[in-house]
């Protein structure tokens, strides 16, 4: 039995850091090693011909696959619990690849109403360029989809939790609804990892991410995953990696999401803990609005967030009496937090989506669509909760004095 087998039936931490790798086939290197080399060579011409021709096992250019790749590519599908993985260059490469190579002209796609903002720019503006309709709808409500899932899409396309008002898609319904009409359900999984939500036990066919986030989990890197069937991994790996994009992912990227693997487990439990007592904390005062947060008990779609996620996620994202102007005060008052555009990292980062992440949406897509202009996004990381509460209140006070004209 295998190294690999015996790992079977063991938890996520213990297969995201020995899945996919033994020690004694890289002279006993504990640490898999950055394979840099762009091209590779054959024993013999036969070999390099059956090798071209899937006829044999092995790689032959470093555009399409290479070795540390691969054993990202393992252990992300193994987590994930999909047949195969394929890493990319970033997120937005991931959704890319994945939909040039399975969306052709004429093919229509339906996709959540909220979704990152590149994202949604790459729906609406750009693959309807190649003749594919996209059509957004609110996927939050099923049965209102019923007129939409009748035209048949080819493919589905949503994220859950949505980035940035936390909404929460049923998985599990949508993926039976798209395959009732044939069409193939692709689910983000970014916001959750595959630590707290796994989409394809749920029904999904392919989950994408941005590895760039969590999985990564330091800052440091960009890179993106889609995890699927191994037909369908080869169809976007052949496709939209090789041919269409070329949009590889470094040896070196590739070696640094792996080691963020083996502290996924413990960052989300720490991410999920933080973020968690940051939405009580800001639920209890009196100048926040509203609180956007899965595990909130009140949170509208709870209920829904427990059936199918083990924790909340480290995104909170909130509204302050006052509006836009006051969050944007408030962001410009915290110390310790950041204002960047990015999550996952091990710094708390906050921003603006109407004006920053999500300024792709006009302003009346945004209203539409439930965006509204004076949430905030905060995405918290693995600083002592204390520090990070400290901060907060301390904003709170400085636009608090601000306001009333009373601060020295």
């Amino acid at each position: 039995m295998t190294k690999d087998n015996l790992l079977g039936g063991a938890g996520p931490a213990t297969r995201a850091i020995h899945l996919g790798y033994d020690p004694a086939s890289e002279n006993g290197a504990l640490t898999p090693p950055i394979y840099l080399t762009s091209t590779y060579a054959f024993e013999t011409a036969e070999d390099g011909v059956a090798t071209f021709a899937g006829e044999r096992a092995g790689y032959v250019y470093g555009r399409s696959r290479n070795p540390t790749q691969a054993i990202l590519e393992a252990r992300i599908a193994d987590l994930e619990r999909g047949e195969a993985g394929l890493a990319l260059a970033s997120g937005i490469a991931a959704i890319t690849a994945t939909i040039l190579s399975l969306a052709k002209a004429g093919d229509l796609v339906l996709v959540d109403q909220v979704i990152y903002g590149c994202s949604y720019s790459f729906f609406a503006n750009h693959i309807t360029r190649f003749g594919v309709e996209v059509v957004f709808a609110d996927f939050t409500d099923p049965d209102a989809l019923e007129a939409e899932f009748a035209k048949k899409p080819a493919l589905v396309f949503f994220e859950t939790p949505s980035n940035p008002n936390m909404r929460i898609i049923d998985i599990r319904r949508i993926a039976q609804m798209a395959h009732a009409v044939g069409a193939l359900c692709i689910v983000d999984n970014t916001f959750s990892s595959p630590i707290i939500q796994q989409p394809i036990a749920l029904g999904a066919d392919i989950v994408v991410h941005s590895a760039t986030k969590f999985l990564g989990g330091h800052g440091d890197l960009l890179g993106g995953i889609v995890v699927g069937s191994a037909k369908t991994i080869a169809a976007i790996r052949n496709a939209g990696l090789r041919m269409i994009t070329g949009a590889t992912i470094s040896p070196f990227n590739a070696f640094l999401i792996l080691r963020g693997l083996k502290t996924l487990s413990l960052r989300m439990k720490a991410h999920c803990a933080s973020a968690l007592a940051i939405a009580e904390h800001m639920s209890a005062n009196p100048a926040v609005r509203a609180v956007h947060y899965p595990m909130l008990p009140g949170f509208k779609d709870v209920a829904l967030a427990r059936s199918q996620m083990s924790g909340g996620g480290a995104v909170v994202s909130f509204q302050l009496v006052g509006g836009r102007e006051m969050g944007m005060r408030f962001i410009n008052a915290l110390k310790l937090i950041k204002c960047a555009v990015s999550l996952g990292d091990a710094e708390t980062l906050v921003q603006l989506p109407a004006g920053m992440t999500h300024a792709t949406y006009t302003e009346e897509e945004r209203r539409r669509f439930g965006i509204p202009e004076d949430l905030v996004r905060l995405a918290v990381g693995l600083e002592d909760i204390e520090d990070l509460l400290l901060d907060i209140d301390g904003a709170f006070e400085s636009i608090g004095s601000a306001r009333t004209g009373t601060g020295g």
